[in-house]
């Protein structure tokens, strides 16, 4: 059974949690969406959209304009409880750390090169610690 009540009270604080992060990039929040959904899913969505012929944990649309940052995040959950299996991290650490990873997309890091993954792992780190209120 869902505890509506505390359901609500975690996406408010998640919420929350976002958009100080964003406001720390010095962006202004726009809308963001978090859509979770399936291996199969976004899968079809990734060749569909980037050419990508495989599944991943999340796919970031960006929509954003003059620093006001708005777009859809794709998740995997499928992904991401595998991901957070083999990492040893809860599923909710490890769903944290996608959105936070979506969001800094949209904030212009990027994670194609080493020292750009360094970077993003550094602050994804960053805010999941304001999070979670622990050192990781």
């Amino acid at each position: 059974m869902i505890d509506v009540e505390q359901a609500i009270g975690e996406a408010s604080r998640v919420s929350q949690w976002i958009r100080e992060a964003i406001i720390e990039e010095n962006y202004r929040l726009g809308e963001i969406t978090i859509a979770l959904c399936s291996d199969s899913y976004i899968h079809n969505e990734n060749v569909r959209f980037l050419g990508h012929d495989c599944a991943t944990d999340i796919i970031t649309f960006d929509y954003s304009k003059r620093g006001k940052l708005s777009g859809d995040l794709l998740i995997s959950v499928e992904t991401v409880a595998a991901n957070a299996q083999e990492y040893g991290v809860s599923f909710d650490e490890e769903l944290m750390r996608v959105v936070i990873h979506g969001v800094l997309h949209m904030c212009g890091y990027g994670d194609k090169e080493e020292q750009e993954q360094m970077v993003m792992r550094s602050r994804e780190d960053y805010y999941l610690e304001k999070l979670f209120h622990v050192k990781l």
